[in-house]
């Protein structure tokens, strides 16, 4: 039962460190920055605030225990303030994410979406992920997006406008959210189309207002407004950006009509997978068959796979659906578009959460808060009732089956769902709202095989009534999930160390807790996570798989990752590959095995591999891949890109570029040799690593003979609050292999380093979104300062911490040629390898 704000206030106040101040939102009714949210999803709330000691920001995670509350996590936030603090489903469903916006700048403030790891809190969020407005819903999306909220980011640009990002936690990483671009940009488009009819001589109202269209799905609305910004005299943006974007919604309303002319009706039964190609500028995203042969053409920013027939696709930052033909059923005209459940997927347009059927019917009258995937032919909603969100429950036909008037609320299984209805009152419901029971505890969690778990009394320990309320399992657990196929994984830990076991409807042990980790995994099998190393648990566990009947092992303790049993067998990595295993542990026979560490999923005779954070697919009739994504990266005859990998450990994974057609072949080996120094590719002990280390490379750039290689690497330390980002270009004349430097780009004795410092500081005193800068820390630009270049401007940055708080990232500021044609030696080998 969730506690009032006042007593969490008290609570937080109780633990404070000395002289320290919990901290208020802003407005005329702020409200403590505490919450309470079941953050490790154990079933059991953990109290979560934030607060001020002397010049500094932190976070303070409280746990119950039978003993009372304690404090298992306490962290330094960035910044000077907090503008935003909430309990959010980002990175799953449940548990929810805590989402912090720590203010760096007067207009700038640093997104941190914290999850809950047995060492505590740890910001997934990277460096570079700010914001100057933010937004945070389920948005209209595909449908196996549902109940998870996406992140659209205002960024400030000039005047009032901004560029937008609309992202999403997928595949470990925040990527763009481009199903919910359809209801998203549509709204963004509005913003804009408003700014340009009130400002039609401002060309980058309509630069923004042809991208948005774009991304809501309307190429044509785009195109005219492009030319509209094209015809507009003015120095920004560059007449050579709008004619990108010109050409890239010309490419965009041509798909869009070659998919018109795809015959209606319904679709045939296809299997299409989504597939990515790696461009100069960017990725693009289509789908393949099982040949591996295009079906749609890379055409779209992102893509999903198909979930209930249909695949979310973003196109124009706007989200729409597929069909199996590739046909776009669902228009693009969404901000976000969930997965599709039982014929039924979420919308997200200007105003909240919409019900769309498979051929895009909008089918709920008005917009909701939220509302989640359809299960047992429900879907949970939220409506927003002053400062608290009330839920209910719509039908298949959008209709409010029940209304909203619950303070929580779970999905329909077997036609019953719990619902919190006030403190200490939780009912279970039907499928009509009729109450079946009442239960008048503290905390009662969703029923699973008939048994609830629930707390009587707030620092009370876990136990199991039926669904008649009468206990059947004691409390006695630190922590306490759903039963499910007759067995619960328990937690008996007084810390936050894992004793995790698991126990049969009686309360017996079928395994004993000892474990740093339980997790159920169908088909009648449980894996069992054993502690790498027992006095660093938060590295991660070995784990075994075991009989959920009685416990038995089945392996031994070799295996770095397990997925749940589909048909029989489940993948697993051990220390070097990734390959199926049946219900006995044993290596499947006629299954391939895959060098690396990922996840295996079967669609028919079709195997998807996730390996080593990329994806391919492999055919079983064929015994081999059909499809890979590209390594070589074309740019102009003769010379391409090569990707390579280097993993000499399992925690060491590097993807670095390779030059091939220069003509000097000893130039070309020098070059090869330095972008793989760059790339971090160098001996690597075997064993254990101190931290995890991930290094990958884009080319944002390439011009003439002129290749700009991105460097970009992450490593973290095990344990830590978080790791350490990296960032390194590299400049590349393809015809001589030599590597530019920033000096190269200037007449020879110009002190060019004292006009760039001046440039830059004059950007740090007028531009508010330097505001974030350690005061008094910018000492000026030096000869060598980290750089990179693009068509029309020179651009220079910074290393987190190094005149910025690391939530800052890598601080940059950005230099029109226009402004340096004075000092720039026009005929220089660096000039004019790109001009």
């Amino acid at each position: 039962m969730g506690m009032q704000e006042d007593v969490i206030v008290r609570l937080v106040q109780a633990y404070l460190p000395y002289q320290a101040e919990l901290l208020f939102s802003g407005g005329a009714a702020p409200q403590a920055l505490a919450r309470e949210a079941d953050l490790d999803g154990d079933g059991m709330p953990e109290v979560v605030a934030a607060y001020r000691q002397g010049q500094g920001l932190y976070l303070m995670v409280l746990k119950r225990y039978m003993s009372g509350w304690r404090v298992v996590g306490v962290g330094k936030g960035p910044g000077y303030d907090v503008d935003a603090f909430l309990i959010a489903p980002i990175v799953a469903r449940y548990p929810g994410n805590l989402v912090v916006g720590w203010r760096i700048g007067a207009a700038w403030s640093k997104l941190s979406v914290y999850a809950w790891t047995p060492h505590g809190l740890v910001d997934l969020a990277p460096v570079d992920l700010s914001y100057s407005r933010l937004e945070i819903g389920d948005f209209p999306g595909a449908p196996e997006h549902a109940r998870k909220a996406e992140l659209a980011l205002w960024i400030h640009d000039t005047g009032e406008a901004y560029r937008v990002d609309v992202l999403r936690w997928d595949r470990n990483r925040f990527l763009p959210a481009t199903d919910v671009y359809p209801y998203y940009f549509g709204r963004v488009a509005a913003y804009y189309a408003e700014l340009a009819a009130r400002h039609p001589d401002y060309r980058v109202y309509w630069y923004y207002l042809a991208d948005s269209q774009e991304k809501a799905g309307n190429p044509d609305e785009a195109l005219r407004a492009v030319d509209r910004a094209l015809a507009i005299d003015a120095p920004y943006p560059s007449q050579e950006t709008l004619t990108a974007l010109r050409n890239r919604i010309a490419g965009t309303a041509a798909a869009t009509a070659a998919g018109m002319r795809v015959p209606l009706g319904e679709p045939r039964a296809a299997a299409l997978f989504p597939a990515s190609v790696k461009e100069v500028g960017g990725t693009k995203w289509g789908f393949v068959d099982e040949r591996g042969a295009w079906r749609v053409p890379p055409t779209y920013s992102y893509a999903t796979d198909f979930a209930d027939t249909r695949a979310v696709v973003q196109l124009g930052g706007k989200y729409g659906a597929i069909d199996a033909s590739g046909r776009l059923v669902v228009p693009a005209e969404y901000e976000w578009l969930d997965s599709f459940a039982e014929g039924r997927a979420t919308a997200f347009d200007r105003d909240g959460a919409r019900i769309v059927d498979e051929n895009g019917r909008v089918l709920t009258k008005k917009a909701y808060s939220f509302i989640a995937a359809y299960s047992d032919g429900r879907a949970l909603f939220s409506s927003q009732e002053g400062d608290k969100y009330l839920y209910g429950y719509l039908d298949r036909e959008g209709d409010e089956v029940i209304p909203a008037t619950f303070l929580e609320g779970s999905d329909f299984a077997n036609g019953k769902a719990i619902m919190k209805v006030a403190d200490r009152e939780y009912a279970l419901i039907g499928p009509n709202g009729e109450r079946k029971a009442t239960y008048r505890y503290d905390y009662v969690g969703a029923p699973g095989d008939g048994l609830l778990p629930f707390r009587k009394e707030t620092d009370g320990k876990y136990g199991y009534i039926d669904e008649a309320g009468k206990v059947v399992i004691e409390p006695r657990y630190a922590e306490a999930r759903p039963f499910q196929a007759g067995r619960a994984v328990v937690n008996v830990a007084e810390d936050f160390k894992g004793e995790y076991g698991l126990i049969d409807r009686t309360g017996a042990f079928v395994v004993e807790p000892k474990y740093n980790e339980v997790r159920p995994l169908g088909d009648g099998r449980v894996a069992l996570g054993r502690a790498i190393d027992p006095e660093q648990p938060f590295i991660g566990s070995m784990y075994a798989v075991a009989d959920a009947t009685d416990g038995r092992l089945l392996t031994d303790f070799r295996f770095f990752a397990v997925n749940d049993f589909q048909d029989g067998l489940t993948s697993a990595s051990d220390e070097s590959q990734t390959y199926f295993i049946g219900r006995d542990g044993k290596p499947a026979a006629g299954y391939p095995r895959f060098d690396g560490s990922g996840t295996l999923t079967r669609r028919g005779d079709i195997i998807q591999a996730n390996i080593d954070q990329r994806t391919f697919y492999y055919d079983r009739r064929l015994g081999s891949v059909v499809w890979s994504p590209n390594t070589t990266i074309p740019l102009s005859p003769p010379y391409v890109v090569k990707e390579l990998k280097y993993k000499p450990n399992r925690d060491y994974l590097v993807y670095y570029p390779q030059v091939e057609g220069m003509s000097d072949a000893a130039a070309q080996e020098r070059a090869n040799r330095r972008l793989r120094e760059l790339a971090e590719v160098k001996p690597v002990p075997s064993g254990q690593l101190e931290s995890s280390y991930t290094g990958d490379f884009e080319i944002p750039f390439f011009r003439g003979s002129l290749l700009v290689v991105e460097f970009n690497a992450y490593d973290y330390p095990w344990g830590a609050a978080h790791g350490m980002p990296t960032l390194v270009y590299a400049h590349l004349d393809l015809k001589n292999g030599r590597f530019y430097e920033l000096k190269d780009l200037f007449l020879p004795g110009s002190d060019y380093a004292k006009k760039l410092s001046d440039i830059v500081g004059e950007q740090i005193k007028t531009d508010p979104q330097y505001d974030f800068l350690f005061p008094d820390s910018y000492k000026g630009i030096t000869p060598d300062q980290p750089f990179y270049v693009t068509a029309n401007a020179l651009h220079l940055y910074f290393q987190p911490y190094e005149i910025g708080p690391y939530a800052a990232g890598f601080p940059t500021f950005h230099i029109p040629f226009e402004q340096l044609r004075d000092m720039i030696d026009a005929n220089g080998a660096f000039w004019k390898s790109f001009h």
